[in-house]
């Protein structure tokens, strides 16, 4: 199976299956979970994995171009797929040979589903989660504010900081549990949400867990997720811009009903506008020559260009779009969600930064 069929098998997936049911799927567990099955079902969930462990290997261009297809389609089902991905890559980037063996194989069709719960390193100030070596592993103990997928997912990624500011990450069980020696593990109910409740987010309190050495991922130095959220900046573009299209899609589909040519111009300018922002995005995953504050700046201009289309799609729907089914206010959910995904204080200015200009501007 090539790469080029991988997203071609994507695209036809979800404008036959995920397309009819975005708001179902947005709006529920048991639809939700049906979407995520047909990626696993058509081993599309392990995209990042080297093909050795049963993924597709996909490089960042075609992993960008999924990740932007599946978010025109449905917001839920992006952030929530998302997340598997992302443990895929960790787990199969680290250095615990045994639990590669034991479970990249069947993540790539869902037989195995993890999560990731390590968004809090990113907070500055004292550690929320703090982990102390032991014998035989590191006992973990605070709170864990977000981890998203509570009854999808099995198992979770965690990051707990050690007292040298390195970061423990380890797999761990998505259930509420007790340890023989008194550790604790407690999830919360899943938190009420404006966008993307489906997706189970929930908050955990660790107290005294034993995290095994068997089950360790990798230690990281002191702020390289950091390194990480600067270098990579520009990767969560993808759902502001797949956001964005779908905003699009609603503002033309106004068009051909009321026939409005002040429609069709807003669709046509704003078209442009993502067009341009897409191609300067996706040129520079391919030759990584903008520096940093120009790729903070098109991460900016896409996130503002998720919000205007959104806020288009608003206006042409007219008061139907009020409706909290209607498709509209879902994309108008979904870009207030990919406003923040990964949102780092370099991101946050930037975005405002962006809202303040009167026109979308490139550094």
């Amino acid at each position: 199976m090539t790469d080029g069929y991988c997203l071609h098998l994507a695209e036809s997936y979800l404008q036959e299956s995920v397309a009819p049911h975005a708001g179902d799927i947005d709006a529920g567990f048991d639809a939700l979970q049906l979407a995520l099955q047909g990626l696993g079902d058509r081993a599309l969930l392990a995209l990042k994995v080297p093909k050795q462990w049963q993924g597709k290997g996909l490089s960042p261009l075609e992993f960008h171009h999924f990740q932007e297809t599946v978010a025109s389609y449905s917001g839920a089902l992006a952030f929530l797929q998302t997340q598997h991905q992302t443990a895929g890559a960790l787990l199969a980037n680290g250095t615990n040979e045994a639990l590669k063996c034991a479970y990249l194989p069947s993540m790539g069709t869902g037989e195995v589903l993890v999560g990731v719960g390590f968004s809090h390193l990113r907070r500055q100030g004292k550690p929320t989660l703090t982990a102390l070596e032991v014998d035989s592993g590191y006992e973990l103990t605070g709170n864990v504010p977000w981890i998203t997928g509570f009854g999808f997912f099995h198992h979770f990624i965690i990051g707990a900081t050690l007292p040298t500011g390195e970061a423990v990450y380890g797999l761990m069980p998505l259930e509420n549990l007790v340890q023989p020696a008194g550790g604790t593990l407690q999830f919360s109910p899943p938190m009420q949400l404006a966008a993307m409740e489906s997706t189970n987010t929930v908050s955990a309190r660790l107290e005294g867990w034993f995290l095994e050495k068997d089950c360790l991922i990798t230690i990281e130095p002191r702020d390289r997720i950091c390194e990480k959220d600067k270098k990579n900046v520009l990767n969560a573009s993808s759902f502001a811009l797949g956001c964005a299209k779908a905003g699009l899609t609603i503002l033309q589909t106004a068009y051909h009903k009321k026939q409005f040519p002040f429609l069709l111009e807003a669709h046509n300018a704003l078209e442009q506008e993502l067009e341009n922002c897409r191609c300067a995005i996706l040129e520079n995953l391919q030759t990584q020559t903008l520096n940093f504050e120009q790729r903070l700046s098109l991460r900016a201009e896409a996130i503002h260009l998720a919000q205007r289309c959104a806020q288009a799609a608003i206006t042409a729907s007219s008061g139907a779009a009020n409706g909290k089914s209607h498709p509209a206010q879902r994309v108008y959910r979904e870009a207030l969600m990919f406003a923040v995904v990964a949102q780092t204080p370099a991101v946050m200015e930037a975005t405002l930064a962006q809202l303040l200009s009167p026109f979308p501007r490139r550094v």
